[in-house]
């Protein structure tokens, strides 16, 4: 058995664990055998509670996801919906609240949005051929910092789930070098890695603005005090946070047999930072990753780093002021998403050496100097849209029929910007594929006009 079977079987040792500790609670509460009074479709309910004792479970059932109990009094509260009760068997009545499984994408965001993890239940089978009860299962966690739902995400802003390693007491010099951290965008691919003093963590975390930050459980206090209670947070185990097991996970996941070539190796803060990451994307059923195919260094020495006071002093991204503009809303006239969180980053992210600057500044002249092509680019480019998450959708098998007919129309709009004469800025027509394989494949298998779903 590897490191990492091993320790995903002690984990799954320890979850089944908990899972009938919480069979043994009902029990004494309604005193009375674990399940001998439940109904055989809550007793099914409670085996899959009790493995995501934390996340409100939304159990389909028919053409509906009711939830019950606890969470059902949580899901009434933030979707303003009907709290009702029902009947249990030989048990006490159980609180229940649901809605139409197609109304799905209108309450999940909210319930995202409160700050919930939201567990999804799905039927695993035809009820017609059902024997006894519907074979039912987990098919996707969502949590703030883990989601495809364009409804959750914001277009202008990346989505990153972060992760924080403390490799020395907190306590120490700030000076030493005593964290690491990771971000991904599991929307995007964009997966990157960085290591240092608590103090250039804090800068980091507040220039990403990470929707979801996860630590080892036992270290819940100390990021508390270091980094205060504005983020949303989640402990995991402290295995999880270990070099093997991280460098084996990030390993297999990018099919080499070193990381050297990501420019990370030194960093073992950061990559048990991205190994746990990694982790809880597997953990919440997000094993679709295909898309994530690089990790990168944050090199510190590259960026002005702005603290919380700067930032927010200079209204970059948001102000106190009611009807304010900030200073992303006078800069950001892109034409694209992508190019909307391309431009906040660059803000949160100032860049301080001179061939870079020179190297945008030389970019921007070449534009200017030549109006119609940058009129024809700028129409491709709005063809093209938000290419960096519709590509993410196919990868975890998420991306709908009309989406792949607008993948096809987007690298049509790439394959025109590659025809268009740019000697001056070679890295565009480098860096550019118009995939034209993928794009007759489509053209001959999709129809053009095809259904939403």
């Amino acid at each position: 058995m590897s490191y990492t079977q091993n320790k995903k079987w002690r984990y799954n040792v320890i979850k089944t664990y908990v899972s009938l500790q919480m069979l043994k609670y009902r029990s004494a509460k309604h005193g009375s055998k674990a399940g001998e009074t439940d109904t055989p479709l809550m007793q099914q309910y409670n085996s899959i509670k009790g493995k995501y004792p934390d996340a409100i479970l939304l159990f389909r059932i028919g053409d509906f996801y009711e939830t019950f109990g606890a969470d059902a009094i949580r899901t009434a509260s933030v979707l303003g919906i009907t709290l009702t009760k029902r009947r249990n068997g030989a048990a006490s009545d159980v609180e229940l609240a649901g809605f139409p499984h197609h109304a799905l994408d209108n309450y999940l965001p909210k319930l995202v949005r409160a700050g919930h993890r939201v567990a999804i239940c799905d039927q695993l089978e035809d009820p017609k051929f059902a024997k006894k009860i519907v074979k039912r299962g987990i098919t996707e966690l969502v949590t703030p910092g883990v989601t495809f739902n364009d409804k959750v995400l914001d277009n202008k802003t990346n989505n990153f789930l972060a992760a924080i390693h403390f490799t020395v007491p907190v306590y120490s010099s700030a000076k030493e070098e005593n964290a690491g951290v990771s971000f991904l965008d599991v929307s995007t691919g964009e997966f990157l890695v960085a290591q240092g003093t608590t103090d250039y963590i804090e800068k980091l975390l507040q220039s990403f603005k990470p929707s979801e930050i996860l630590f080892q459980k036992d270290k819940k206090k100390q990021f508390t005090e270091l980094f205060g209670e504005k983020f949303y947070t989640y402990g995991l185990d402290d295995w999880i946070f270990t070099e093997e097991f991280s460098n084996e996970l990030l390993l297999k996941h990018f099919g080499t047999t070193s990381l050297k070539g990501f420019g990370i190796e030194n960093l073992n803060s950061g990559i048990i930072a991205a190994g746990a990451v990694l982790h809880y994307l597997a953990d919440t059923q997000h094993d679709r990753t295909e898309h994530i195919t690089n990790i990168s260094r944050i090199e510190e020495e590259h960026f002005v780093w702005l603290d919380k006071f700067t930032v927010r002093n200079l209204e970059l991204f948001w102000s106190p002021n009611e009807k304010a503009k900030t200073l992303i809303d006078i800069l950001d006239q892109t034409i694209s998403h992508m190019g909307s969180r391309t431009m906040k980053r660059w803000l949160a992210f100032p860049l301080k050496e001179k061939l870079l600057i020179d190297e945008r500044l030389d970019i921007v002249s070449f534009f200017l100097s030549r109006p119609e092509l940058h009129e024809k680019i700028s129409q491709q480019i709005q063809i093209i849209g938000d290419l960096e998450r519709l590509i993410s959708k196919v990868a975890t098998r998420k991306i709908l029929p009309r989406e792949i007919v607008h993948l096809k129309r987007a690298l049509g709009a790439i394959e025109q910007i590659c025809n268009l004469s740019c000697e001056g800025i070679p890295k565009i027509n480098e860096q550019l594929n118009p995939c034209r394989l993928i794009r007759e494949r489509i053209e001959k298998e999709i129809m053009s006009e095809p259904p939403l779903m």
